[in-house]
């Protein structure tokens, strides 16, 4: 399954370490259940956004993914990608930039016939095959009718998807130079929120958090002293605070890391997909791991 992870320290910079892939192996033949992607965004100091990604297959070079990647921002993003949808292609590598903003999402989405059909003239944006990158360009273009409101965009995009489109899930990750949005849709999979304060529940401790199916880690030792809010597809140490986002929540943290919440989707989608609907490739792509 797609791994995500969202951290904000808005609007104070914070120096991160980031490992996308924790444990090193072999360059032996990859079945379906290894990372077919692994991408970091995050953004300069002058708002310039950045994404460092790469396909990790049995044909690339795995220096990427093992090397540490150590950047400094206020908001970062992290996926490690297993394909569902489109080939294993740098293109296709979450996290994506458009107008600025960076996402990326775990789940899938059929019907892309009709999604490119209702794009339009935006279908110019996507730049790959991917459902994830189709999903973006429907929430960019919301985004502009709506004046530049992300919320309202992210809020509009799924509220179509859901009622026209088959789903399997719609779990995503937006972030801004200082600002961050997530967004668990439906029930399918996990997307999990912590507020933590400067040092942690124990006080000045750095962060250093590492999943439990060791395809990511992340260290800040900044966070020693200053708060951030993390999104992250699971706990990602033993905080008692991890909350697990409701079905339908829409996160919002500001740029001055205030949260706010609220389910905007509060019903199942109108074509709700199950593993058994899928084609071998996605339905691997979205088990757990």
């Amino acid at each position: 399954m797609c791994r995500l992870f969202g951290l904000s320290s808005a609007p104070r910079r914070t120096h991160a370490t980031f490992w996308l892939l924790d444990a090193p192996d072999s360059l032996s033949l990859q079945s379906h259940r290894d990372p077919d992607g692994t991408g970091l965004g995050y953004f300069s100091a002058d708002g310039t956004p950045h994404v460092d990604k790469a396909p990790i297959a049995a044909y690339a070079d795995r220096a990427f993914a093992e090397d540490a990647r150590q950047v400094e921002s206020a908001t970062f993003l992290a996926h490690v990608r297993y394909a569902s949808t489109g080939s294993l292609d740098a293109r296709n590598t979450h996290p994506f930039e458009q107008d600025g903003r960076l996402f990326a999402h775990n789940g899938v989405i059929e019907g892309l016939d009709r999604l490119d059909d209702h794009l339009g003239e935006d279908r110019a944006l996507v730049r790959g095959d991917t459902d994830s990158e189709r999903f973006f360009a429907l929430i960019t273009r919301e985004t502009r009718r709506h004046g530049g409101d992300v919320a309202a965009g992210i809020e509009q995009a799924t509220r179509w998807i859901a009622r026209n489109l088959p789903v399997f899930a719609l779990n995503l990750v937006l972030i801004t130079p200082d600002r961050l949005w997530a967004l668990r849709y439906p029930a399918t999979h996990e997307l999990y929120v912590l507020q933590r304060p400067a040092g942690g529940p124990y006080g000045s401790r750095h962060l250093d958090h590492s999943g439990s199916h060791g395809r990511m880690r992340v260290h800040a030792a900044p966070l020693a002293d200053r708060p951030a809010v993390v999104v992250a597809s699971e706990r990602m140490d033993d905080n008692p605070d991890w909350r697990l986002m409701e079905p339908g929540e829409l996160l919002q943290v500001g740029a001055d890391l205030h949260t706010t919440r609220r389910v905007v989707l509060p019903g199942p989608p109108a074509h709700p997909l199950t593993l058994d609907d899928l084609r071998p490739a996605a339905a691997a792509s979205q088990q757990a791991a």
